[in-house]
């Protein structure tokens, strides 16, 4: 029996030592993304997070911050290969879904994918790609109806669309008025899962004021 119950216990500490050498490497992580000043920068942290998503294998967040920060690097960079960065940032995608099925982060993140791919050439690819983009954010709002960044990036995609297409500053600015609605509200799952777009949602109501 005491021979079971040490075995029991060194596995529990096994177990927690490791899930702290993972929270710690994520915490990490998140103070490389507060840091970002620069394409280069975020770049950096997309690498870093997939480091971490490779070694752990069994974790969806890591692959999420890893997507997540390839595509702000290809936002943040003009001259940047979007259709590369979006291919990248697929990959990623497809590796947290296969670890976490039907996530609203995740939808998000391919709405932000579409976006970003609709910008290489918007006169002949915002119907496609705007499609796309608009079905990932549908999703990722009936999987969670209080999650405030779909509303927050639907609201950001629609304010640069003319009104004849159903975009414009009073369509977005509903938008961004439901996202801090829920921000109010909003508490993430854990210290490691996705918490972002506050005040970017705050700053982006007011500009449509």
């Amino acid at each position: 029996m005491k021979q079971l119950l040490l075995a029991v216990a060194i596995f529990a500490f096994v177990g927690v030592n490791a899930q702290s050498k993972y929270e710690t490497a994520m915490q990490n992580g998140f103070t490389k993304i507060k840091d970002i000043k620069s394409p280069d920068d975020a770049q950096t942290a997309a690498a870093y997070f997939e480091r971490i998503a490779d070694a752990e294998k069994t974790q969806w967040l890591p692959y999420y911050y890893a997507a997540r920060n390839t595509i702000l690097a290809a936002f943040m960079n003009p001259s940047s290969d979007k259709d590369k960065a979006a291919e990248k940032a697929k990959e990623l995608i497809a590796k947290a879904e296969a670890i976490e099925k039907m996530n609203s982060e995740i939808f998000c993140l391919k709405q932000q994918v579409a976006v970003l791919q609709l910008l290489v050439d918007p006169m002949s690819r915002w119907q496609s790609y705007g499609a796309v983009a608009s079905e990932a954010i549908a999703k990722a709002k009936a999987i969670d109806p209080s999650n405030p960044r779909p509303y927050l990036l639907e609201g950001e995609y629609l304010i640069n669309v003319p009104e004849a297409f159903g975009g414009g500053k009073a369509v977005a600015k509903k938008l961004f008025e439901k996202s801090v609605a829920l921000y109010s509200a909003f508490k993430p799952a854990s210290p490691l899962h996705p918490s972002w777009g506050k005040e970017q949602a705050d700053k982006m109501l007011a500009a449509c004021q």
